[in-house]
């Protein structure tokens, strides 16, 4: 590495670990409230949509029906979801929000993912590509596979 390029290389290890350490702080405070970041994203989507299906909701968090069956089921259990079966068709599960779930939604801290989605949604196609870029750069890097 030529000496001119190790500021930019030190600067974006440095940014890569402050946005870790971001998120992992995040996350413990989000615990501290009872609640992992993944079902506040949960929370937080069933709130902007309304009534979802676990393969709508999987889809969302990216993990599989069989983990978004039993996270709903958590969050069923601390009261913060409902699961109903479907009108039109009766093997479709919906979730949804109760009452103290969408109380709780609202009232949490917003930060870590939930946040990075909020904000990413109100930028600019090419900056969103940039970043989308990078991103994809680091996972080439770290040679994560999609089922990582």
């Amino acid at each position: 590495m030529k000496e001119s390029d190790a500021g930019l290389y030190t600067d974006t290890i440095h940014r890569f670990l402050q946005l870790h350490r971001y998120l992992r702080k995040y996350a413990r405070r989000v615990r501290e409230e009872g609640i992992s970041g993944r079902k506040m994203s949960a929370l937080r989507f069933l709130m902007e949509t309304g009534p979802q299906t676990i393969g709508q909701l999987g889809a969302y968090l990216y993990i599989s029906d069989s983990n978004t069956s039993e996270m709903v089921g958590q969050l069923e259990n601390l009261g913060y979801v409902t699961r109903t079966r479907s009108e039109e068709d009766n093997r479709v599960v919906l979730a949804d929000l109760t009452e103290a779930g969408r109380e709780f939604a609202q009232n949490a801290p917003l930060g870590g993912i939930p946040l990075l989605r909020e904000r990413l949604k109100t930028l600019p196609q090419p900056r969103l590509a940039v970043i989308s870029d990078a991103l994809t750069d680091l996972v080439e890097l770290l040679e994560i596979a999609d089922d990582d």
